[in-house]
């Protein structure tokens, strides 16, 4: 207020509940690893909150989010483009992945071409030194046990079973594991490390396997969404592959489902550890999103 800048609160508590935590909920059940944050964004960040502002009469030309990402128009194609942000540390480009063009064209990211001590650094030196050194929180739920989302009987236990069968314990309900773990699996007898590698959620059972298991070399990845390009590419495109948030991203090449409009088959040049169903893959040149679709399946 005393800086002049009318505060309003548009209220989607309940259209979140559906939205991305009744989503988490579905996909974890379905033996999926769900990415809620790439959800929100499309959904309820970018979507829904600007509709109710706009029904609400509160007119604006830009739409201005802390993100780490950048945004530029391409002269050429006349669409608009996502980049990742400058300081490869905070780069969030990944969680907008999923966003249409008519969502990126009032969007305007001004921390995208800063480094996170530059925005602390100003920050401090406007007066808001508390807010600088507030630790960081990057959950989409207030608490750290996911399993408050889920109703009495959902996280059913059930086996740990190796990739031949053989049962070697016992787990707390799916939702409690992701691709790739090695930690608190509880068979700590069973020789050289395992990891999960697989959720099945019509046996109830967690798959767990050696490290060479989780290789994939290649994914397949539906409801995609083309950012800077019109639609999937018609001949194989080389890429870097993002498969999760903290993923480097890996060399690879997309190719064209001929048969499914939004899907595409994503070949790694070196198989990827951890591929999951249901994570966001995001694909670049340079700096450059290109577009990002669900893991739907993962190849060996």
């Amino acid at each position: 207020a005393a800086r002049g800048i009318e505060h309003r609160v548009v209220g989607l508590a309940g259209e979140y509940r559906e939205t991305v935590l009744e989503y988490f909920r579905q996909e974890y059940l379905a033996g999926r690893t769900p990415n809620p944050c790439v959800r929100c964004n499309r959904a309820m960040k970018f979507g829904l909150l600007l509709d109710r502002a706009r029904a609400a009469g509160i007119a604006f030309d830009y739409f201005a989010t802390g993100h780490y990402a950048r945004v530029a128009d391409d002269a050429v194609s006349g669409r608009r483009l996502l980049q990742r942000g400058l300081d490869p540390a905070k780069d969030q480009s990944y969680f907008l992945a999923m966003l249409r063009q008519e969502q990126l064209r009032p969007l305007a990211l001004p921390l995208g071409r800063l480094r996170k001590s530059e925005v602390k650094a100003l920050a401090r030196a406007a007066g808001f030194a508390a807010l600088a050194e507030r630790p960081e929180s990057q959950d989409f739920i207030e608490c750290e046990d996911y399993g408050v989302l889920f109703r009495p009987g959902e996280l059913r236990p059930g086996d740990i079973a190796d990739e031949s069968g053989r049962v070697l314990g016992r787990h707390e309900g799916l939702a409690r594991y992701t691709i790739g773990q090695r930690k608190g699996l509880g068979i700590g007898g069973a020789g050289e490390p395992h990891y999960v590698v697989g959720l099945d959620a019509e046996r109830n059972r967690v798959i767990v396997g050696r490290r060479e298991s989780l290789r994939r070399r290649a994914l397949r990845a539906t409801g995609c969404n083309w950012v800077a390009l019109p639609a999937a590419p018609d001949a194989p495109m080389p890429c870097v592959a993002r498969i999760r948030f903290r993923h480097a991203g890996a060399p690879a090449t997309i190719v064209r489902d001929p048969e499914t409009p939004d899907a595409v088959r994503v070949e790694f040049d070196e198989p990827q550890l951890s591929v999951a169903p249901g994570q966001t893959a995001v694909f670049y040149r340079g700096d450059i999103v290109l577009g990002a679709g669900a893991i739907a399946q993962a190849f060996a």
